[in-house]
Order: structure tokens, then sequence, then C-alpha cells
């Protein structure tokens, strides 16, 4: 990894993963495509969830007050991710190549500590279907930033192709944790993200109508139509929520607009996102953070910024243009319409 010096856009050359690299600099033999029908079962196979075993549950925002408790959130490993491409493909089925970029250095936290962030691009190819990459990032003071980058960036090449996928429509569920902020228990999953309860045609209610109505079908004609081996989504319907959700920035801030970019789709920028069942739920959460952000507003009008103060403290948050959730957002209005004595929707 090249380590960050201030400068933009450093970048390290491309370079192929694990046994891959005996390949590297080898040209590939065009591989026959695959039918549309063959591509739609391939695709079929990718989105059946993971064994429960190799499910693991990351904590994600821990309580203030009271016991220990946290949200959580399901994960799999990358090796769950690989094991399923060799099953289907082979070793010799499919490919991923990496790209390393850096940052500038610039200020993060409460301490404003000067740190540069590493961006891995992970380019993930199955023969005879096509190609999809996605971008992982993490802030350089941690050790293992590249590893983790590299993984994230793996991971969501794969949901692009299908794999994982399922893993994007959990909510965010409490439970106790333990004096090392570790679950005591793990939260059970339901029916739809176990194999058997998915191939009985059970989904989660948080998809709506696009896994019902076959997004593997959907997948399949993006493939069978692309060149080069790379896939799209519908490329008016995604631009037309990209361009909904670009114009949301200024009435949002720089960081309640990214916080939810990074929670929500697990990206910086919207373009980076080619699915548009997450490119909804990503506008549905901003517009309800805009609508927020208008209660906010009434409220003040009525309390006064003076009002807002401890209620800041109390969440740990400097200032208004600090928020980064919507759940925070939702705290501090809640807080303020209790003080003016205003009733909250």
């Amino acid at each position: 990894m090249t380590p960050p010096n201030g400068h933009a856009e450093n970048q390290s050359p491309p370079r192929v993963n694990g046994a891959d690299s005996a390949l590297a600099g080898m040209p590939l033999a065009p591989a026959p495509r695959f039918s549309d029908d063959r591509i739609k079962q391939i695709v079929d196979a990718l989105e059946v969830p993971f064994d429960p075993s190799v499910i693991e549950w990351r904590v994600t925002n821990t309580s203030k007050n009271g016991k220990p408790r946290g949200q959580v959130m399901p994960y799999a490993d990358q090796r769950a991710y690989t094991d399923r491409l060799n099953a289907l493909f082979t070793p010799a089925g499919w490919t991923r190549k990496y790209a390393v970029h850096t940052t500038p250095n610039f200020e993060r936290g409460k301490d404003q500590k000067t740190v540069a962030k590493v961006f891995v691009t992970c380019e993930l190819t199955i023969l005879g279907m096509g190609s999809h990459s996605a971008t992982g990032e993490e802030w350089t003071d941690d050790e293992n930033a590249c590893t983790s980058a590299e993984a994230q960036a793996f991971k969501r090449s794969c949901c692009c192709l299908g794999l994982g996928r399922y893993l994007y429509y959990f909510s965010r569920e409490w439970v106790d944790l333990d004096e090392r902020k570790r679950p005591k228990t793990a939260p059970r999953l339901p029916k739809w993200a176990t194999p058997d309860g998915w191939r009985e045609g059970l989904r989660p209610q948080a998809q709506g109508q696009s896994a019902s109505a076959g997004h593997a079908a959907n997948t399949a004609q993006k493939f069978s139509g692309a060149r080069n081996g790379n896939g799209g989504g519908d490329p008016g319907n995604i631009n037309a929520l990209v361009h909904q959700i670009v114009t949301l920035e200024r009435a949002l801030g720089k960081s309640l607009y990214r916080g939810l970019l990074k929670t929500i789709a697990r990206v910086w920028k919207p373009d980076q996102v080619q699915d548009p069942v997450l490119l909804e739920r990503v506008l549905a959460h901003m517009q309800a953070a805009e609508r927020g952000l208008r209660r906010l507003d009434a409220v003040l009008d009525k309390t006064g910024s003076a009002a807002l103060g401890p209620i800041l403290r109390s969440l740990q948050i400097r200032s208004l243009d600090r928020i980064e959730s919507l759940e925070t957002l939702k705290q501090i209005v809640v807080a303020l319409e209790a003080s003016a004595g205003t009733s909250t929707q």
C-alpha cells in the first residue's frame, strides 16, 4: 500500500488477490457467454442467503445509559463469499482485481485528528457472465486499513451480482452486550434469511415487490444487454434517482448527507450504487431527514437556540452540522419538541 503523503488520488498499480496472482499479466482466453437462462439460474443461486452458521453480528451503536446494549447488524466474512463463488464456478471460473488509492490528510473526529483515508476498488469478473466493480474505504490510522477496505470492496462487488445482497435489508436490532461490548446472544435470523426459507419463496418485507418480481431476471437482462462484460441497471431510472439524491445534499448538509450514504448504501457518492432498490431506500431516508430538519427549524423558532445546547451535549455532538444519522436527528427533534411542549408525530 502506498503510504499517504497528502496528495489526492495516490494510486497503486492494479493487483490481483491470492491464487489469482499467478495469472497476473497473462491474458485470459475469452469465455463463451452464458445464455440468458443460464445467467438467471446463476443469479438465483448467488442470491440464496448464506448458511446461518457463517453469519456474524457487528455492533454499530451502543446505548449511553443503563445496562450495556447495542444495535447489531449481520454480516458474513469474505470467505463465505469466496466459498460460494468457488462452489458455483470453481476457482478458475472467476477472478478479482484490486486498485488502491489514498486521499489527502484531513481533520476527523472530536479531537480534530489529521488522518488520510485509503480507498480500494475491486473488480470482480465471472467468466462467461460479466464484471462489476465497487469500492471500500478505511481510515489509515487503522493498522488493518487496507485489508478492511479490500474485504469491503470485494463484498460490495459481489452484492452487485446478487451475492450477499439480502444482508442490506436488515434493520438494526437492540441486544444486550457483555463487558467487552459484544452481543451476549446472537439474534435469531428470520426465515427469509436462511437458504431453506429463501428457496421456499420468502423475501424481506423491506424489499417489497422487487424480490418477488424477479430481481434475478432483471439482473440477467442487465448482463445479457451489457458489452465487454459490464452490466448495469436501467440507466434512466438509476440516473433519475441519483439526481434526486444529489439535489438533497445542500438541504441536508455534508455530514448528514454523507452519513446516510455511508450507513445505508456504504458508499460516499450515490453514483457508485447501481441497484435502483438500494437507491430508492437512500432517497427515502434522505427525504425523511429533510422533513426532520424542517421540524427542527419549526421547533427552534419556538424554543430558541438556548434549548439546543444541552441536548447536543447530552448526545456528544458539537453542532447541528455534525449530525450524521437519521436516528440522531430524530432524538434532537423529539427532545426539543418535548421541551417546547409540542407533541410529536
